[in-house]
């Protein structure tokens, strides 16, 4: 029988500063009604200065390990959109730093899909037998790639900061927690909608932001359009692969982009309200990190259990998009906050 990726352990972070819409509204011109009303966010959680993407990774991580009961594994995965540097990545860093030292690491790029290509990514590894237990870890500190200005609102009032991270280990098709299938995309002519133009060799980074680029840049409506269309797709893609139908499926969780894309892909698929988990409301826009975070905050509030079938859906900047299932299996969450 083929070996499969199989979720052992779930660790999360947020950081303990809490910034609301009546915070921000002022510099952007908007008001706390507006933002709600645009993205179904009330607040979102921000790291104090100083604190970096391995700072929460490495948190998340160490919480991943003590939920799966291990402290080795073979390989380290940072997904992530915002690395403390372009060199070198942040998974070494991260390995050493949670103790699982000389295993594998890198750093996957797949902006909000990072998650779930990160998922596809560690399920390769160990199917192809050079892993037996994986740490993939989404972390993103977007609040060093803001600018709170009402030209640059869009993006300001979206994204927050946190990370999330599970364990993976060798199993069999059918156990509890078992991962897969997998359908991922990708559409490069689209990149320019969701960016950040300076730091790469076409541009390179000054050292503030500004007309530099060195912050987030979204074409909305457009981004809107093809996230629901892409996350719509991708999931009926999956679940065709599996044999599936939408009323197999127990419970929904898409990555925390705004609640209007939420429900609408919701909407689309034709999920019940009641099957979609979330916590955009609370934590914002938290890239890589959303669908850990999410599935944190379902198992803690009991609305995800052992035995539920989940659909898990992402789109993001690449353009890229992805989604999975599997079972959820039965896990104690372990949360830094």
């Amino acid at each position: 029988m083929s070996r499969v990726a199989v979720l052992q352990g779930l660790g999360t972070v947020v950081p303990g500063r809490t910034v609301s819409n009546a915070e921000l509204a002022p510099a952007l011109g908007v008001s706390d009604e507006w933002i709600r009303r645009r993205t179904g966010i009330a607040q979102r959680r921000i790291v104090d200065p100083g604190t970096t993407t391995a700072d929460l990774a490495t948190a998340a991580g160490r919480n991943a390990l003590k939920s799966a009961q291990t402290d080795a594994v073979d390989a380290v995965v940072v997904a992530t959109t915002t690395p403390d540097r372009l060199s070198p990545a942040t998974a070494p860093e991260v390995a050493w730093r949670v103790g699982v030292a000389p295993a594998a690491a890198f750093d996957l790029a797949a902006v909000c899909s990072g998650f779930v290509y990160g998922l596809a990514t560690c399920a390769g590894l160990i199917a192809a037998g050079i892993a037996e237990k994986v740490l993939l870890i989404g972390a993103e500190t977007n609040s060093y790639f803001l600018e709170h200005t009402p030209e640059t609102r869009g993006p300001a009032i979206l994204f927050g900061d946190g990370a999330g991270a599970v364990v993976l280990r060798a199993g069999e098709a059918g156990e509890p927690g078992a991962i897969g299938p997998f359908d991922l995309g990708s559409d490069g002519a689209a990149a320019d909608l969701i960016r950040i133009e300076a730091g790469g060799c076409r541009q390179r980074a000054r050292t503030a932001p500004g007309s530099d680029g060195v912050h987030w840049s979204i074409s909305g409506q457009e981004v809107y359009r093809r996230a629901v269309e892409h996350m719509t797709a991708s999931s009926l893609k999956v679940l065709a692969a599996a044999g599936r139908t939408v009323n197999d499926v127990d419970r929904f969780v898409a990555h925390q982009a705004n609640q209007r894309i939420l429900d609408r892909v919701a909407e689309q698929l034709a999920v019940p309200a009641d099957r979609c988990l979330g916590n955009v409301a609370t934590v914002g826009n938290t890239g890589a990190a959303s669908i850990p975070l999410a599935l944190g905050d379902a198992c803690r509030t009991d609305a995800l259990q052992a035995g539920h079938r989940l659909l898990a859906t992402s789109f993001g900047g690449g353009l890229t998009w992805g989604s999975a299932l599997l079972t959820w299996p039965q896990l104690d969450v372990v949360a830094t906050e």
